[in-house]
């Protein structure tokens, strides 16, 4: 029998999460074997660490979470914040002076963790104009290091916009996507900044190599964590370009793949 691994990395949405957003009691119960077992639990999203807290109570407040395509570390159980890589102030501003000269249409928003600024180009969604959410003058978006950068293309797809991006900012920053359909949205962190590499540290930190790690995901920016993990697992409802790059299989998010997965793995006697 194939030994456990020693870290457990899970993206959430797409692949932890059902399509509803929940984590079902099989899901809850295949993690909380994963941390009984002494290995190391870690949620991997995209997502910043005020959108983490709705998971975190499905999954009693189990492990560690890279958030923010891995500019953030946030303890779950205490539901702080315990390591940042952020994108500079002069950073920041050479990206989106150089895009907005090269790319017209373009709209940006930058994601600190705890708060969320856009300028009045860049579209919220009604059910996300919380009270973390505020709208700013160019100069005050750009006056904070930050997690991430988002930009926005009404008439782009995300595929075609990264294409393009990539190729002006290459060196300077990273830069992903995670929405396969609608208008172009992508995401920006700071060089060498990605859900592979902040896995890749953390593990170390632990003594834990590439080879002692299973990782599961669905979208592009999940892939080099993905190719990272010496065990990698795409979700049956992955984007095509996962699943192409990927051999492993779990079943979809909505029929547990994560759980059924981790069920052989980590077997109770």
């Amino acid at each position: 029998m194939t030994a456990p691994p020693l870290a457990v990395a899970v993206d959430l949405d797409g692949t932890l999460l059902r399509s509803d957003l929940t984590v079902s009691a099989r899901t809850r119960a295949a993690l909380a074997a994963v941390e009984d077992s002494g290995a190391l639990l870690v949620l991997v999203t995209g997502r910043p660490p005020r959108w983490i807290t709705p998971v975190s109570s499905q999954t009693d407040h189990r492990g560690l979470a890279i958030c923010a395509n891995g500019a953030l570390l946030f303890d779950l159980h205490t539901e702080q914040v315990v390591g940042a890589d952020l994108l500079s102030v002069e950073v920041l501003s050479e990206t989106v002076g150089l895009l907005r000269g090269k790319i017209p249409g373009l709209a940006f928003a930058v994601e600190y963790g705890a708060e969320f600024a856009h300028e009045a180009a860049y579209p919220v969604a009604a059910a996300h104009r919380r009270h973390d959410v505020r709208m700013v003058t160019e100069p005050a978006l750009l006056g904070r290091a930050a997690a991430k950068l988002l930009i926005r293309h009404a008439e782009r797809d995300s595929e075609d916009l990264l294409a393009e991006v990539s190729g002006l900012v290459a060196g300077r920053v990273e830069v992903t996507h995670s929405t396969p359909i609608g208008p172009g949205l992508l995401e920006v962190s700071a060089a060498g900044v990605s859900k592979a590499s902040a896995l890749a540290r953390l593990c170390a930190r632990h003594g834990i190599p590439a080879e002692d790690v299973v990782a599961f995901g669905d979208m592009p920016n999940d892939l080099p964590m993905l190719a990272w993990a010496g065990r990698a697992y795409a979700m049956a409802n992955s984007h095509p370009q996962v699943l192409d790059l990927i051999e492993g299989r779990a079943p979809s998010n909505d029929s547990d793949g994560v759980a059924v997965v981790l069920e052989g793995l980590f077997a109770r006697p």
